[in-house]
């Protein structure tokens, strides 16, 4: 069994369209756990370390504007292979090509705004799930090893 956790962000967009309820029921129907959970107003500097590989690119500033929007979701999923389980779930990036079923698909679209709105964040891969875990929770998860 290839147990792993994943950082899940229900991004300004979902939590205005009130969409928070239905990412969980997905992630939670898939047979994944929720293992933390919290609402957060993120401010620059979260973001800044969040989102440090993109520093520099044009979409920056947008993304950093957008994210701080209004509050976000972040939670922890976890179970086996979820990382790339996640992904799968929420679609590709631009919600106009995502596969109908993924979360984009069914309820994102683009908003012809400067980012793409597209609902949820989900970690890349093992490392960038710890990464952006240990941001968005440092050190509060139960049975997390130090």
């Amino acid at each position: 069994m290839n147990s792993e956790r994943t950082l899940v962000l229900v991004k300004p967009d979902g939590v205005r369209r009130g969409l928070v309820g239905e990412v969980i029921a997905r992630i939670e129907s898939k047979g994944y756990a929720v293992v933390a959970l919290r609402m957060l107003q993120a401010d620059r500097a979260l973001l800044e370390r969040h989102y440090e590989e993109h520093l520099g690119k044009p979409f920056f500033e947008p993304l950093v504007e957008f994210m701080m929007s209004g509050p976000i979701v972040a939670l922890v999923a976890e179970g086996n292979r979820v990382i790339e389980g996640f992904r799968s779930l929420a679609g590709v990036t631009d919600p106009t090509v995502a596969a109908p079923g993924t979360i984009r698909g069914d309820l994102a679209r683009d908003q012809g705004t400067k980012v793409l709105q597209n609902l949820v964040h989900g970690s890349d891969s093992v490392e960038s799930a710890n990464r952006e875990i240990e941001i968005f929770f440092s050190g509060q998860l139960i049975g997390e090893s130090k």
